[in-house]
């Protein structure tokens, strides 16, 4: 309704009759106001009118004021009231009692009511409007200024790169409205630096930073808000310079060297990751050790299969299917052989024509259902072609590694242990005229991956386990029901490949031939051997390990395969990876650790949130140098240089014993500081040592297998499960065992002759060996001398075999008169100069003996002279019946003393000597006179 609307009424109702206040004071429903923060007055939007009917009535028709109400919050009452600026017009105004504030409460909702005069002025009959709602909005005031959220922001970014944001700054402004809440921009107050800052608190650089020319920048940033008020306080920034980042492995030592003796040693104790901020979920390392030395497995560097076979107290009774060749064991003398770094054979197959046919006499011993195959194997190789047999389908023939049939009391039995593929199979019929064969298949990846690897199969019908390189595996378990044609009723073995059944003709046809390489092919009948056994023929004493699984974090694994050659870790955190790859140590526990170099490589791979960004690292590879250990000192004593026995001992059924006395000692030597001089000095520890061979051989012509033996006591020899080689050139005594083993059975060694074979000499030389013949101890001589009775020697043919013995073209002239011990290294002197030489002495020898006669019978004169003839009818002495003996082994007898009575005959010989009268009696004369080299010599 409008104004003019509203006199109409007024000027209606006055026309109608001058009645008093019949009509309630008009107001609008809704009203919206703004009041800012620092005033009190509301402006209202329609401006407050109340308007009445009864105008232009004195009091009726004035409004005498307004009333606010709560509104929906119920506090709008209290802040807010209205006033009546003309009571006339009903003008009026509302406003705040008390300031607002626009941060804690921005709007408000209140009711307001207008009041007319009444009918007088005490307001009888006055009447009231009805309720309009008032919406006031506080406005801001620009009254804060921002505040940074941090004091001090700090970023790392690598160098040489530009980035579009390094880090962001950020500011809040307290004000309610967005004019003044908001910031609109920042600054870097910081002149001449190499950053910028946009409106929304990203700091960049503007050119690529340089570590080496600034490592660290420190600036300062401001904010301002809409209403440009700036922030109260600064804000610092500081960004450090990183060198160029490269994701990888930081602190690689290319070279690692290990001394031997120093037991386990962290191999990258100072290798972290960078992954430069690229987020990981997941992280693998596979460490591998090549210790190409070794050759096939562990250990055998140091000894051999059989030693090996005997340290781990592997049950005896095994059968060498592939043993070297020799005249008992001639089937392996076809097969072509590899070098190998110990000291077994290594033998090839190339899958056609190398098969190995063992003899009937062999097969024989291995009857039954139990027992246990044993071999070394690899695939291929370097030096071999691959096979190119194949069949239908585009499929290689399946390789045979060992075909067999053997015969059980009255029945055949038959097995067959082949390849094919990844797959190793056994075939085992239990009889061939009864029961179907049942197939034993194992899916290896050891099987095709052109490695050494030791296999074990221990049979046990029905029972079948399978032990490559000490782990068992489980078969799939296969009853073969096909049409087999069963092998015939006939006991024979083939290593290499099987035989064709159809084959009519005098030479033998073999099928599924074996390309790769094989050693040490064992079987064992009987009981099957024991895991532990099989374990520990497999089992390193060098490769790599963990330090402390203890301090592992949680989400860590790690693996290491059997034969220790292989570490694999993973993990989730970064962190607790670099420390779990700091623990990865190498270990060698031998105490003579072999030499060299062993190739090391590390393989990493990252799986990352965004696998299309994720990193990849190239594999390290590195090597460990193992150092030259400190030889040990192999020593023989106690024993010789001389051994001198009358012949009839040799004679006797046991001999002589060479080396009663012997004594082996192994000792180390190093440096120690002595503490009076302050200088370097050797020293030797002995140390229990383990020998594997030691040798006995005759020097200069080899033993006449009619006339002399060496014997050896073979109780000792096989209950230490030794092995020995007893031929007339010399006698060999292998396998690893203690030194005092060893000790007992050279003691027993013994030298014997048969009857009147005895000679004047023989001379033996015995040495010892370890680790492969590694180390070797010094050679010790013995010189073997025969004593002869003197009624041997009085027979002048026995008299020229000794001359034709002083004549031996291996001694020299000057070993006649001292026996000092030959060298067999040297063979200079001539038989016609010895000749010379031992004429002009007998010469010498028969003038000192004619003038000791002479001498004699003048002192026996005087003698004669003196007494006057007291004894007449004495009997004269008579010379017609002298005997001169000259004993060649008489001056050897008295520089070793083994004749206890020499000394005490000496003394009675003087007495002879002035006793002419006993002299004749006994009919000889004893002469002493010295020697060269000052020995007393009797003739």
């Amino acid at each position: 309704m409008n104004f003019l609307s509203f006199l109409l009424l007024c000027l209606t109702s006055v026309a109608n009759g001058n009645k008093a206040n019949k009509h309630k004071p008009w107001i609008e429903t809704e009203y919206q106001g703004i009041v800012m923060e620092n005033d009190n007055t509301v402006l209202l939007n329609p401006p407050l009118f109340a308007l009445d009917k009864d105008a232009p009535l004195h009091y009726a028709g004035e409004i005498c004021g307004f009333r606010v109400h709560n509104g929906p919050s119920g506090s709008g009452s209290v802040q807010f009231e209205a006033v009546v600026l003309d009571r006339s017009t009903g003008e009026g105004l509302v406003r705040s009692k008390e300031p607002l504030d626009c941060e804690s409460q921005r709007e408000h909702s209140f009711t307001i009511q207008a009041y007319d005069c009444g009918e007088g002025p005490d307001g009888v009959n006055s009447k009231k409007s009805h309720k309009a709602t008032v919406h006031v909005r506080v406005n801001d005031v620009n009254e804060f200024s921002p505040v940074f959220v941090e004091r001090r922001y700090e970023a790392s970014v690598p160098e040489g790169r530009l980035f579009d944001r390094i880090v962001r700054v950020e500011a809040l402004d307290a004000d309610c409205s967005p004019q003044y809440s908001q910031i609109c921009f920042y600054d870097i107050i910081t002149p001449n630096v190499p950053f910028a800052i946009d409106n929304d608190g990203n700091i960049k650089n503007t050119e690529p930073l340089d570590s080496k020319r600034q490592r660290v920048h420190t600036f300062w940033v401001t904010a301002f808000d809409c209403g440009k008020n700036r922030a109260q306080a600064d804000a610092q920034v500081v960004v450090t310079v990183k060198p160029s980042c490269k994701p990888g492995w930081i602190g690689w030592t290319k070279r690692v060297e290990y001394t031997p003796g120093s037991g386990s040693i962290p191999l990258f104790p100072s290798l972290h990751l960078e992954t430069c901020e690229e987020t990981v979920w997941n992280i693998q390392a596979t460490v591998e050790l090549q210790t190409g030395h070794i050759g096939k497995g562990c250990d055998r560097d140091s000894y051999s299969d059989r030693s090996v076979r005997r340290l781990c107290g592997a049950v005896r009774g095994e059968v060498d299917l592939l043993p070297p060749p020799s005249p008992a064991a001639n089937w392996t003398a076809t097969l072509p052989t590899l070098p190998s770094s110990d000291s077994s054979l290594v033998f090839s197959f190339n899958g056609s024509n190398h098969v190995a046919v063992v003899p009937d006499s062999v097969v024989s011993t291995l009857s039954g259902d139990h027992f246990t195959l044993q071999l070394w194997m690899r695939r291929g190789g370097s030096s071999i072609q691959p096979a190119t047999t194949q069949t239908r389908g585009n499929r290689k023939e399946e390789e045979t590694i060992v075909c067999s049939t053997v015969k059980n009391d009255d029945t055949f039995s038959h097995y067959s242990l082949s390849v094919h593929g990844c797959r190793l199979s056994l075939f085992y019929w239990p009889d061939v005229s009864a029961a179907r064969p049942v197939k034993f298949l194992w899916k290896l990846e050891q099987v095709c991956d052109s490695e050494w690897h030791h296999l074990s199969l221990s049979v046990q019908f029905p029972s079948v386990t399978l032990y490559v390189d000490g782990v068992t595996f489980d078969p799939a378990l296969i009853h073969d029901n096909g049409a087999i044609p069963n092998p015939a009723p006939r006991q024979r073995m083939f290593i290499g490949a099987c035989w064709a059944e159809q084959h009519k003709g005098p030479d033998m046809k073999y099928v599924g031939g074996y390309h790769g390489l094989l050693s040490g092919v064992t079987v064992r009948p009987g009981s099957v051997e024991p895991h532990s056994v099989v374990e520990c023929l497999y089992a390193c004493r060098e490769g790599l390990d963990f330090g402390d699984l203890e301090t592992l974090g949680s989400g860590m694994k790690v693996h290491v395969n059997p034969s220790q050659s292989v570490l694999v870790l993973e993990g989730d955190d970064i962190e607790s990876f670099n420390r779990a790859v700091q623990q990865v140590t190498y270990r060698n526990s031998l105490r003579f650790a072999t030499p060299g170099v062993r190739p090391l490589k590390l393989t990493t791979s990252l799986r990352c949130f965004n696998e299309e960004s994720c990193l990849s690292l190239k594999q390290l590879e590195g090597y460990l140098v193992v150092l030259q250990p400190d030889a040990p000192q192999i020593s023989l004593s106690g024993v010789g240089p001389h051994l001198a026995r009358p012949a009839p001992e040799f004679e006797g059924p046991r001999g002589v014993p060479l080396f009663p006395e012997l004594r082996i000692v192994c000792s180390l030597s190093h440096a120690v500081n002595t503490a009076a001089q302050g200088m370097e000095a050797l020293m030797s520890d002995a140390v229990a040592h383990t020998l594997d061979g030691c040798e006995v051989q005759p020097l200069g012509e080899e033993l006449n297998s009619e006339r002399e033996e060496l014997l050896v006591d073979m109780d000792v020899v096989r209950e230490r499960g030794l092995e020995i080689i007893n031929t007339t050139a010399y006698i060999a005594i292998t396998g690893a065992e203690s030194i005092s083993v060893y000790e007992d059975v050279l003691r027993s060694v013994r030298y014997r002759l048969a009857k009147g074979s005895a000679r004047f000499e023989r001379r033996f030389r015995l040495s010892c060996s370890e680790m492969n013949g590694r180390y070797t101890s010094n050679e010790l001589t013995l010189e073997v001398n025969f004593l002869h009775s003197l009624d041997s020697l009085y027979h002048p043919s026995h008299l020229l075999a000794s001359q034709q013995q002083f004549l031996h073209p291996s001694h020299h002239a000057g070993e006649l008169s001292g026996h000092t011990l030959p060298n067999p290294h040297r063979n200079s002197v001539v038989p016609g100069a010895a000749t010379i030489i031992i004429m002009v002495c007998v010469g010498f020898l028969v003038v000192m003996v004619i003038l000791g006669v002479f001498r004699i019978r003048s002192i026996h004169r005087r003698g004669e002279g003196a007494r006057g003839g007291a004894k007449e009818g004495s009997s004269q002495w008579d010379d017609s019946a002298l005997t001169i003996i000259v004993n060649p082994m008489e001056t050897y007898e008295s520089r070793m003393g083994i004749t206890a009575d020499t000394e005490g005959e000496g003394e009675e010989d003087e007495e002879v000597a002035e006793s002419p009268d006993d002299a004749s009696d006994d009919q000889r004369i004893i002469i002493k006179k010295e020697g060269r080299d000052g020995n007393a010599r009797r003739y």
